[in-house]
């Protein structure tokens, strides 16, 4: 029983990782500080989806469904929870780079607002580091 639970709790660090990943920059519109968490945590999730990688969270998951007596899974945390939500049709290695791209694109837009207001702010505060 234990074992379920930690893979449905690593199953929902996954889940709350990935939307992160995908739009955490907006964190840093209110905490500016989130960036240093947040940048690193989104180019470890665009360079796992770049490169094809299976990120280290679904072996824990898996490893753990199985130890509860549970059907474990092949592929990655994409494959068996997103994709079929998102692409009913399976991952394909195009979708994935797709992922990834959209991961930077995503990102690289809500840096810019980010960036353009602490230009903003950092110019009417005489010279204090926005951080």
């Amino acid at each position: 029983m234990i074992y379920g639970l930690l893979a449905d709790l690593v199953l929902a660090l996954h889940a709350l990782f990935v939307v992160f990943v995908v739009l955490g920059g907006l964190v840093a519109l209110r905490w500016r500080r989130a960036v240093f968490v947040h940048v690193p945590c989104a180019l470890w999730g665009a360079w796992v989806a770049l490169a094809g990688w299976i990120c280290p969270l679904t072996p824990l998951e898996v490893s753990l469904r199985q130890r509860a007596g549970e059907g474990g899974y092949a592929g990655s945390f994409l494959d068996q929870y997103l994709i079929p939500i998102l692409y009913p049709g399976g991952l394909t290695r195009g979708i994935q780079i797709g992922l990834g791209v959209f991961v930077l694109v995503v990102n690289i837009a809500i840096y810019a607002v980010i960036t353009r207001r602490w230009r903003k702010t950092g110019s009417t505060r005489q010279g204090r580091h926005p951080l």
